[in-house]
């Protein structure tokens, strides 16, 4: 063999390896879930690999000042290996703000005790780059802020301009308040239809809490809704408090019955919303509820007396309200019907039910012992204003 041909050949492998395409993190990073202690960051690679956080406190120090705590994505204390990652940081403080950085690691082949990994890694730019930062919880918190979007459809083109007309960067919260999107036929539907818009304008240094709507719910990819969003949590009801506020998130399915032809038999949101109404009934019990000023329900189908009602709001009526009126609730939050509406309470539901349409974004904030909701449409106008005073 030749000493030319030895160094062709070497050419060769050395060109092809690095045709190669080195792993990357396609989308993402985003927040998802913050509370007091605890925050869940999530994002997609595009190549199988196991992934893990780095956490830094914002105490002004460089980013390489030290050797950062790593948080890994994990089940059971196995890494895992996906192209979708979620990392949960535990152990943090309340109002507190942390720096973070992502990575991500090629895994080649998996076969019995042997891994075989890429020397490649992904991770996010904090050399030439900010790192992207998030602010804790603070149930001591005096006063809060707060957005809610929803019915949006994959009409991303309208998130930036309704968030400005919120004034997003000064709320405290973002919540998303269903039918982002109708229908999920794929991971690329989530981040085309209003993930990337989110995580572009906000989603990296705030958590949009997620209460999943009747469109989320279609599509052969559906069933991954939850490794997406609430990726760390049991349910897909839940409840966030923020300073004054207790926020229940509950998922209110579907609106037709489950034995509809549109689902194919898959479906037992009936079962789903008994399941929610027994955890409602503990909530009375939770101390950050107790101590509470103000307690917001966000779900997408508005639990309220509707003559009009399909199966899955009427079955929400039928099932939570009973427990809802036990709970003082100051406002009920809902999106669905693409049209704006408010309902005083009445002796079923004993509790207002404010509804945005598919126009427009809420808009809240507290002053001392007021909750004040603005609804704003998409030609930045208020469309309406209403107050609630504090009960508690």
């Amino acid at each position: 063999m030749t000493k030319a041909y030895v160094l062709a050949l070497l050419l060769f492998i050395s060109v092809s390896v690095g045709s190669i395409a080195q792993i990357k993190n396609i989308h993402g990073p985003y927040l998802q879930n913050i509370s007091a202690t605890e925050a869940t960051i999530v994002w997609e690679a595009d190549k199988p690999s196991i992934g893990w956080v780095e956490l830094a406190p914002d105490d002004g120090t460089n980013y390489y000042a030290k050797e950062r705590k790593k948080f890994f994505d994990c089940t059971n204390g196995v890494k895992n290996t996906s192209l979708i990652h979620s990392v949960k940081l535990t152990g943090l403080q309340p109002g507190t703000t942390y720096r973070y950085r992502i990575y991500s690691q090629e895994v080649l082949s998996h076969k019995g005790i042997y891994v075989n990994y890429d020397g490649c890694i992904a991770a996010s730019n904090v050399y030439s780059q900010k790192p992207p930062q998030f602010t804790t919880l603070d149930p001591n918190k005096t006063e809060t802020s707060f957005v809610v979007l929803n019915d949006v459809h994959g009409e991303k083109d309208f998130i930036t301009p309704l968030m400005d007309y919120a004034d997003y960067k000064k709320k405290d919260l973002v919540f998303f308040n269903g039918d982002m999107i109708s229908v999920l036929n794929k991971a690329e539907d989530f981040f085309t239809g209003f993930m990337d818009e989110s995580i572009k304008l906000f989603a990296q240094e705030k958590s949009p809490y997620y209460s999943r709507g009747n469109h989320e719910t279609r599509g052969e990819f559906a069933t991954h809704f939850q490794d997406y969003f609430c990726p760390q949590i049991p349910h897909l009801y839940f409840t966030v408090r923020q300073g004054p506020i207790y926020f229940i998130m509950l998922d209110t399915g579907e609106d037709k019955p489950d034995s509809d032809i549109e689902y194919s038999g898959i479906v037992d949101y009936d079962g789903y919303r008994s399941q929610q109404a027994e955890w409602l009934k503990t909530l009375a019990n939770d101390p950050d509820y107790k101590s509470a000023k103000f307690r917001v329900v966000i779900c997408h189908m508005p639990i309220c007396v509707n003559k009009n009602n399909w199966h899955g709001p009427q079955d929400c009526v039928e099932k939570m309200a009973p427990i809802l009126n036990g709970m003082n609730i100051d406002v009920m939050l809902s999106g669905h019907n693409h049209r704006d509406s408010f309902h005083e309470p009445d002796s079923t539901c004993q509790y207002p039910v404010l509804v945005n349409s598919n126009k427009g974004i809420i808009s809240a904030e507290t002053k001392e012992n007021e909750l004040i909701i603005r609804v704003i449409h998409k030609d930045g106008k208020e469309f309406t204003k209403k107050t609630f005073k504090a009960k508690h």
